[in-house]
Parts: structure tokens; C-alpha cells; sequence
């Protein structure tokens, strides 16, 4: 009988996804311990799925495994997000060049994901404004057309939701700077001027490490 091509997750991808993108993204979670019992039982799987998961995890420095109690979200450490803010400027500021070079600048599609985050307000909508935040910026780098590149971006989703949320609970107002910071980066892009496309992403992300460092 011929596949009719649906892939099913496995228990451990499907852990996988949940600690990454929920427990791990979650600002209370920071530096608590993780009950795999309980993480099982939420997603319906046994905890086998949930240790490979984590170990997948603590390989990628997102989860501490301290003996004999368990395993630990490492929060995000001053030097961490630095290095963070350092490597996303680098990347975005050649995406932005490049497409502005190319004349392929996705504007459409930014300025959709800009009125998203318009329509997202208040602390019960932070983790979605950031995964929305997250869109903005790898649409941007994903219109450079590079694989290699779009996939090394993508590597720092974790880490970059974490921050974000973790952004916009330390600061008040935090998701209005946010919108008008993209706007400006959107502006320049539509302007064909990657010199001011460059100037607002460090802005954006400068202004980010610097809610990140005093919270």
C-alpha cells in the first residue's frame, strides 16, 4: 500500500517542539526545573521521549541536566544575549543589503507581519507579538535566498523569542518601541536606503540588549 505521505512526529520531536517553543519561551520558567512527568502528561507521551528531547536540548546549551535533580532551563546569561543581539546584527544587516542590492526587498509581506503585531496587545499576547517579532526578522533574511543562511538564523529562534518576551515584560511599553522600531527598519527597506536599513536594525536590536541587560 502506497503512503498517502502524512508525516507524524515522533514522541521526541513532538517534546522537542513543546519544550521549545513553550516551556522554554515561557519568562516564569527561567532557571526553574522541569517536571518530566508532568511535561509528559501535558502532550501525551511517555517520559522516554521527553529525556531524549531534553538531552537534544542541553546539547544546544537551552536546558542545564544537573544530577539528581533534573534538568534546568538556563536562562539567558548577560554574555548570551549580547552574543545574541551581536549575531542577529550581523545577519540583518546583510539581508538587508542584499535584498535592497537586489531590489527584492519582501515589503508586502513585513508590512503585513507589521499589522499583526499592531493588532497584538498587552502581556497575555507577548509570546505571540514575538513570534510575530521573530517572522519579521527572518522574512527578512529568508528573502536574501540563501538555505544555508535562512537555516542558521532560524537556529536562534529559541533563543531570540526568549529574549523578546523576557523584553517586553521588563519594560513598559516595550511593544510600542518595538513597532515603531520596525517600522523604521520597514521604511528604509521601501526606500531603497540600506545605510538607514542598517541604522534602524542596530537601533532595534540595541534598544532590545539594552531593556535585556538593565531588567
Amino acid at each position: 500500500m502506497r503512503s498517502l505521505g502524512v508525516v507524524v512526529a515522533s514522541g521526541r520531536e513532538k517534546a522537542y517542539a513543546y519544550l521549545k517553543d513553550t516551556v522554554l519561551t515561557d519568562p516564569a520558567m527561567q532557571g526553574e526545573f522541569l517536571s518530566e512527568q508532568e511535561i509528559a502528561d501535558r502532550i501525551g507521551v511517555s517520559r522516554t521521549p521527553i529525556r531524549e528531547a531534553l538531552l537534544l536540548l542541553a546539547a544546544e546549551d537551552l536546558v542545564q541536566l544537573v544530577p539528581k535533580r533534573g534538568a534546568r532551563v538556563a536562562p539567558l546569561s548577560g554574555r548570551e544575549i549580547s552574543e545574541l543581539m551581536e549575531l542577529r546584527g550581523i545577519v540583518e544587516r546583510y539581508a538587508a543589503q542584499q535584498v535592497i542590492g537586489a531590489e527584492r526587498a519582501p515589503l508586502q509581506e513585513l508590512g503585513e507581519l507589521l499589522q499583526r503585531q499592531r493588532e497584538l496587545n498587552g502581556p497575555d499576547q507577548a509570546k505571540e507579538f514575538i513570534a510575530v517579532d521573530h517572522l519579521f526578522h527572518s522574512t527578512l533574511v529568508a528573502a536574501v535566498g540563501n538555505a544555508l543562511l535562512e537555516r542558521h538564523y532560524d537556529g536562534l529562534r529559541s533563543r531570540q523569542v526568549r529574549a523578546g518576551v523576557v523584553a517586553l515584560y521588563n519594560q513598559h511599553g516595550r511593544q510600542e518601541a518595538v513597532l515603531h522600531e520596525h517600522q523604521d527598519i520597514l521604511t528604509a527597506l521601501a526606500a531603497g536606503d540600506a545605510t538607514a536599513a542598517c541604522a534602524a536594525i542596530d537601533s532595534h536590536l540595541q534598544s532590545t540588549l539594552k531593556v535585556l541587560l538593565a531588567g
